[in-house]
């Protein structure tokens, strides 16, 4: 069990910053690569960012690269998501996610699927 709480969302103009944490409990936090996806009203579940559990290597849809930096801290159990030059469609509910298996040998996919732990998410509002 991976349990995951996340926070940091607000409403922010277009153009603007944010940073979404993610507080992992337990100790196996370290062991298990960690995403972010996010979710429009009447839209799926999309893949925003994911980082292997070294950390050492990440992962980005095209739509935030170059905005977006996924990051973690396995020292604090937690995972980070900083958003910058914000826009309107960047507004959803974020959720931070972990592999469904430990220590995988390669990066996890984009495929929520993939994905055995969720947090409950946090809204993120862009807009003037």
């Amino acid at each position: 069990q991976v349990p995951l709480v996340e926070s940091g969302g607000g409403l922010v103009q277009p153009g603007g910053s944010l940073r979404l944490s993610c507080a992992a409990s337990g100790r196996t936090f370290s062991n298990y690569d960690m995403g972010w996806f996010r979710q429009a009203p009447g839209k799926e579940r999309e893949f925003v960012a994911a980082i292997r559990w070294t950390g050492g290597r990440t992962n980005y849809a095209d739509s935030v690269k170059g905005r977006f930096t996924i990051s973690r801290d396995n020292a604090k159990n937690t995972l980070y998501l900083q958003m910058n030059s914000l826009k309107p469609e960047d507004t959803a509910v974020y959720y931070c996610a972990a592999d469904r298996v430990p220590l995988r040998a390669v990066l996890v996919t984009a495929n929520p699927q993939d994905y055995g732990y969720w947090g409950q998410g946090t809204q993120v509002t862009v807009s003037s």
